[in-house]
């Protein structure tokens, strides 16, 4: 999918954090894409967004608001990466001028809102990519081959585990902007929508019912050491303490990835000084046991499909911050992959393969998740250039029905009930 067009695709970049620059920062590497305007309510994000790419001054905008004020299509496409309950207005607008959109995930955190964006879309005659990355990496166009190939014949049963990562949860659903459902959304729907997208898409059909069980069972008031005080830089634990602000990120100075993503969401300061006043001022200093955070630190989802087949899905915030591991289990074999590694048994004649897709990515943000990142950049790009939407991997109505089986999954953990999933057909708007 990489390989620049002939004329590169121009951008409006809305949102200019780390998710912003990524796919903006992708499409001008691969030559493919330039960045024409930059919507961004952070003052110093704006200024160095817009230096960043050369933006001129009356193509700069506090928010997409104001660009869609112009009344006007000023770019090809738009990036929408601002925080997950922005995104419905600058959609519904930038759609309605005539922008394709590449959109953050998930695409909003209610389910109408959601349906107003598809049928934005639809009405505008856009398109519009939701950053479902897990689906473009070379591990999961190897997995769907053997699938599809039926390498381990009908496929009858899939665990598959989401490794968040300890100190990864602490940054973000602990400390940071996911931490709390009536300011963001439920854990399944910030950060694992990505499984639940790609489980189907894998899967090849959509849940007709699910159950979910999860708690936050740790980052809590009461499980706070003895002795344990409000902020890491105060705290007579802090040097052996799983979840130091400290040590994270004063070890993140010196590694340009480690700079972009977690620091420079804590601080635009990289320098030892920098990073320790904003730990005595700022959120992420906070001890994990003394926050405002609500959303579980564990999770499963229990998934029944149409074909008979079920899937166990575990999310998980005591682990190693690494690629998903699945196994796919079949009538005549089964697949164990590690987000890199594939190795594929056979039960015919007991004969055992592995395929490497390693791409030197790694499952995080902050370097590329797989090589995700890159590859839909340039797919939708190359669909924006030729008006041809077949490098894309799924629809608006796609990315509202894997929305949907994540929002029955919270149903289903809420009431403790099994849920019937919403079909993919049932797009109207909800009461």
């Amino acid at each position: 999918m990489t390989g620049a067009t002939a004329t590169p695709v121009t951008l409006a970049l809305v949102g200019a954090g780390l998710r912003g620059l990524t796919y903006a920062r992708h499409a001008v590497a691969q030559g493919a894409g330039t960045v024409v305007a930059v919507a961004e309510p952070d003052p110093r994000r704006r200024a160095e967004a817009a230096a960043e790419f050369a933006v001129p001054p009356q193509r700069v905008f506090a928010d997409a608001s104001e660009l869609a004020a112009t009344g006007r299509r000023l770019a090809d496409a738009a990036v929408i990466a601002t925080q997950d309950r922005s995104h419905t207005g600058p959609a519904v607008a930038l759609a309605g001028l005539g922008y394709h959109l590449l959109l953050e995930k998930p695409m909003a955190t209610t389910e109408r809102d959601t349906v107003a964006i598809t049928e934005a879309a639809r009405d505008a005659g856009v398109m519009l990519a939701v950053c479902h990355v897990l689906r473009y990496t070379p591990y999961t166009r190897a997995l769907k081959a053997l699938l599809e190939a039926g390498r381990i014949g009908r496929l009858v049963s899939v665990q598959h585990l989401e490794p968040v990562g300890w100190w990864h949860h602490a940054h973000s659903f602990v400390r940071g902007n996911w931490r709390r459902q009536d300011t963001s959304a439920p854990m399944l729907l910030t950060k694992s929508c990505h499984d639940i997208d790609w489980l189907v898409h894998v899967i090849g059909e959509s849940p007709s019912r699910v159950s979910s069980f999860g708690n936050l069972t740790h980052f809590r008031a009461r499980d706070a050491p003895p002795g344990a005080t409000a902020r890491c830089l105060d705290c007579p634990l802090e040097p052996d303490c799983p979840y130091s602000a400290k040590r994270l990120y004063l070890g993140c100075l010196g590694d340009p990835d480690a700079e972009f993503w977690p620091l420079s969401a804590v601080t635009a300061d990289h320098t030892e000084d920098g990073v320790l006043d904003a730990l005595r001022t700022g959120p992420y200093g906070r001890c994990v046991y003394a926050c405002d955070n609500d959303v579980v630190d564990h999770q499963v989802v229990a998934m029944d499909f149409p074909s008979g087949a079920t899937c166990s899905f575990t999310m998980s915030a005591f682990t190693r911050m690494e690629q998903r591991r699945t196994q796919l289990m079949g009538t005549h074999g089964f697949i164990d992959g590690d987000g890199h590694s594939l190795r594929v048994v056979d039960f015919r004649d007991g004969s055992e393969m592995t395929i490497d897709t390693l791409t030197g990515s790694g499952a995080s943000e902050d370097d590329g998740h797989g090589g995700g990142d890159e590859e839909l950049t340039a797919a939708f790009l190359a669909a924006v250039a030729t008006g041809d939407p077949s490098p894309l991997l799924s629809t608006a109505e796609q990315s509202l029905a894997t929305h949907r089986v994540v929002w029955a999954a919270e149903e289903a953990r809420a009431t403790g009930r099994v849920v019937q999933v919403a079909p993919l057909d049932a797009s109207a708007t909800p009461s």
